[in-house]
């Protein structure tokens, strides 16, 4: 049975999206559609919020290509001090089961001081990541167990930059020379001062992101152009333009731990859920003014990107739609191309 165009699943997911501005894209085999609402084109840049952290996996995944680091390899190797207890490794904190709690320990405490309701990570530097590094004992064992964080998200990438020769403040320029750059995202990266769409929360203009402390756990702004090319990449490995983010492109989406009771798996970074014609891979993500969301099925071919204006709400109506809109994707290619503006 041939399926229907693209633009008829994502115009109800157009249509759900609560931001004055939004865009909704994908692609399924050949096929490409493109929906924009408001002043919002599919180059305009989105803060991502967590799908940031979907980029540092990719940038370890390149590292660990290269031989530059392992998985396996401690976290602290590439720190001024050592973190006492069990090893914390660089896989622990690509999948969530570092321990560490969801944000730095001295983190609120900041924020209210330098703006919670406008800016609340702009107060909390690399020092301050490190200091509350020292400071913090993990909420279990390394490895044992699932638990969210951005901590350990933020803490990943600042490692990784320190590993490959630089500092944690290097990151930004590091993904853009293995990761951004070879794959041609024009839109894609940390800067705040880069023309950007406004945000919003609860109706409210909102400020650009800053994060200089947990920059690799939220603070990449991207388009629904360039994450439709990634999604491709990722979709097709083969298509990259050198063996070693081929690799990196492939071990992002090998399952490491399943998540029990679920049925469902991590990645390096990325959710997995098990369907009948083959995985679903998803993240999404939110700041005080955006909500972004990024999923694809290998075995159809298929990849969705949705992208609004505003925080999110309680629930997140339009991630869930976002999912739900991908699943309905899932069909074989027709071959079509559309751009439209509703």
């Amino acid at each position: 049975m041939t399926p229907p165009p693209l633009t008829t699943g994502l115009q109800p997911l157009l249509a759900a999206a609560q931001g004055p501005a939004a865009v909704v894209a994908a692609v399924r085999g050949a096929e490409r559609a493109v929906l924009c609402r408001g002043p919002a084109g599919e180059g305009s840049r989105f803060e991502t919020g967590s799908l940031t952290k979907t980029f540092t996996a990719l940038l370890l995944a390149e590292l660990a290509a290269r031989g530059e680091v392992r998985y396996g390899d401690r976290a602290d190797r590439y720190l001024p001090f050592r973190i006492p207890g069990p090893p914390l490794t660089l896989l622990h904190l690509a999948t969530h089961t570092s321990g560490l709690p969801r944000l730095p320990p001295g983190l609120l405490g900041r924020a209210v001081r330098s703006g919670w309701l406008s800016n609340p990570y702009a107060g909390f530097s690399e020092d301050d990541l490190l200091a509350s590094l020292r400071r913090t004992r993990p909420r279990h064992r390394p490895g044992s167990r699932v638990l969210y964080s951005n901590f350990g998200g933020g803490l990943l990438g600042h490692v990784l930059a320190r590993a490959a020769g630089g500092t944690g403040s290097d990151y930004p320029a590091l993904l853009a020379e293995r990761v951004t750059g070879p794959l041609g995202l024009t839109d894609t990266d940390c800067d705040p001062d880069r023309p950007q769409i406004t945000g919003h929360w609860h109706g409210r203009p909102r400020p650009a992101l800053l994060m200089p402390g947990l920059t690799a756990a939220g603070a990449v702004r991207s388009s629904a152009r360039d994450l439709l090319s990634v999604l491709a990449a990722l979709l097709d490995p083969d298509t990259a333009p050198d063996p070693v983010l081929r690799t990196a492109l492939a071990e992002v989406q090998r399952p490491r731990l399943s998540i029990p009771r679920t049925g469902s798996r991590l990645c390096l970074i990325w959710n997995l859920r098990p369907r009948p014609s083959g995985a679903l891979l998803h993240h999404s993500g939110g700041t005080r003014g955006f909500t972004a969301f990024a999923g694809f099925l290998p075995g159809s071919a298929t990849g969705l990107v949705a992208l609004t204006n505003t925080a999110p709400t309680p629930l997140a109506p339009f991630v869930q739609s976002a999912y739900g809109a991908l699943r309905g994707l899932d069909a074989a290619p027709s071959g079509t191309v559309w751009t439209a503006r509703v």
